[in-house]
């Protein structure tokens, strides 16, 4: 034990060394909440020890990396509020139950996914949200692969490589086994690659199991009747309810809270509504009313919001805030309207910033007052909105548009598009092949199983005629030849 705290004790202060000395690789930093954990959470640290069997340089290059990827990728900052909500709700991915170790299951439900159909940079998204909510309530998780009724075509080893890859490179020490229940006999050769992804030491956390030898590692009330089991539970998403001590919920401040620039936090209202107003009439149309949609124009990614006063005997004051000031451009951020006025107001991505995974977590806030004076000096406007509450308030979230997905996209298949996945492609398509001609060659064998049965029931029907036929020949003759008998007497 006395080994185990001076190792990580040692791992702390060689990761905030390199970070004094060489500063983080991406210039926003690591994430707070990250550098939190290295500061606070041995146990933390002493998965990477673990991971690496006690090399202090593994398990340093590790925790790097880890805090270099959750920083790019916003793993700090994914919500089910910020991931595609109908991945989360129909069943392919979830947590249920144990393992006989006392090991949460995360359920991969293959027949419900389909290769190529989900946005792939999405799934990712709402596969790291399952991985950061049961980190924060267990230990350890089996993955549990649920391939009954599964076919080729749900056969996803793009997918299965990211899971091994999240396991093996950024949740070390996390993975208790692999169960995999029910794996049909033609995707012998899919597992042969996967396996082939794993570390030699992960290899004996892989179990194959059918409804009968489950039970060696789920115990019956646990497992889902479709299992084997004896548990009814039917899948169906529940938000997740926790809080860290600090007033913060589900990763976000309690109340809803939203800080945003140059604002004293704001209790943030329901999606649903649209204008947060203190008065009975609408002064300030929007558009769009719920997400401002950014796209690629030239060299810059920009976004469009269009102010209307709708009212025509008021002057009013706008502001727009955001809660990432450092990462965006608003011109003009505030400003007049003269009643019944329209104007454009430009919201373009600074440079550096990414806009995959990025605008998910940001929103915008448009303010206005209504003004007794339409000439109001820049002064007295400043007095005024530190003096008044805003008549009215909109909030927007981020969201990409179809041009820059359709780059991101492009951009992903180009990265990971290597020879090995044009061999496992070669190998998906030759088992497709096979899989067809053992469906015509089962389909022509039932075919001929049948004409077989038909042709033994003609047989024996022929049969049959055939000794009546002779049996009443045998009995004509012997009648004729008693009656020649009689005669002759």
């Amino acid at each position: 034990m006395e080994t185990h705290t001076k190792a990580i004790a040692e791992l702390r202060d060689k990761f905030f060394k390199k970070l004094d000395d060489e500063g983080p690789p991406d210039p926003k930093g690591f994430h707070p909440a990250d550098i939190a954990r290295i500061k606070n959470n041995d146990d933390w640290l002493k998965r990477f020890l673990e991971a690496s069997e006690f090399n202090d340089q593994e398990a340093f290059n590790m925790l790097w990396d880890t805090c270099t990827w959750r920083r790019k990728f916003g793993a700090n900052d994914i919500t089910e509020d910020n991931v595609k909500r109908e991945y989360l709700e129909e069943g392919s991915c979830f947590g249920y139950g144990k393992d006989k170790d006392g090991k949460k299951l995360l359920v991969i439900k293959l027949k419900l996914h389909v290769k190529g159909v989900k946005d792939f940079a999405e799934l990712q998204r709402c596969i790291v949200y399952w991985f950061e909510r049961l980190e924060r309530e267990v230990d350890q998780v089996s993955l549990f692969f649920d391939m009954a009724e599964a076919g080729l075509s749900n056969m996803d080893m793009e997918l299965i490589r990211y899971l091994i890859n999240l396991f093996k490179s950024y949740y070390p020490n996390f993975l208790n086994y692999i169960i995999i229940f029910e794996m049909p006999w033609i995707l012998n050769t899919a597992f042969k690659i996967i396996k082939s992804w794993l570390p030699a030491k992960a290899i004996p956390k892989i179990k194959l199991v059918n409804k009968s030898t489950l039970k060696e590692f789920v115990d019956p009330s646990d497992a889902l009747k479709s299992w084997g089991g004896n548990s009814d539970y039917v899948f169906k998403f529940v938000s997740e309810v926790h809080t860290n001590g600090d007033g913060v919920l589900n990763g976000k401040l309690d109340n809803k809270k939203v800080h945003f620039a140059e604002s004293s936090p704001i209790t943030e209202q329901s999606p649903s509504l649209i204008g947060d107003q203190t008065n009975e009439e609408q002064l300030l149309s929007i558009e769009p009313v719920e997400a401002i949609t950014f796209n690629k124009d030239g060299n810059d990614i920009t976004g469009t919001i269009t102010l209307k006063n709708i009212t025509t005997d008021k002057s009013l004051s706008y502001k727009i805030k955001t809660t990432s000031p450092e990462k965006f451009r608003v011109r003009p951020s505030s400003g007049i309207l003269q009643p019944s006025e329209q104007r454009s107001v430009v919201v373009v991505l600074q440079p550096g910033y990414n806009i995959r995974g990025l605008l998910h977590n940001d929103r915008f806030l448009v303010m206005c007052l209504s003004l007794k004076n339409a000439n109001a000096t820049p002064q007295e406007l400043t007095a005024l909105w530190k003096s008044e509450k805003a008549s009215e308030m909109h909030r927007l979230r981020c969201c990409d548009g179809n041009s820059e997905n359709n780059e991101i996209q492009k951009s992903h298949s180009v990265l990971t598009s290597t020879g090995n996945d044009r061999n496992i492609d070669a190998i998906f398509s030759k088992m497709n092949h096979l899989e067809e001609n053992y469906g015509k060659l089962r389909s022509e064998i039932v075919t001929v199983r049948y004409m077989l049965l038909i042709y033994m029931i003609l047989t024996i029907v022929i049969a049959i005629l055939l000794v009546y036929v002779l049996k009443t020949d045998i009995k004509n003759s012997m009648d004729q030849q008693n009656c020649h008998i009689h005669h002759g007497n």
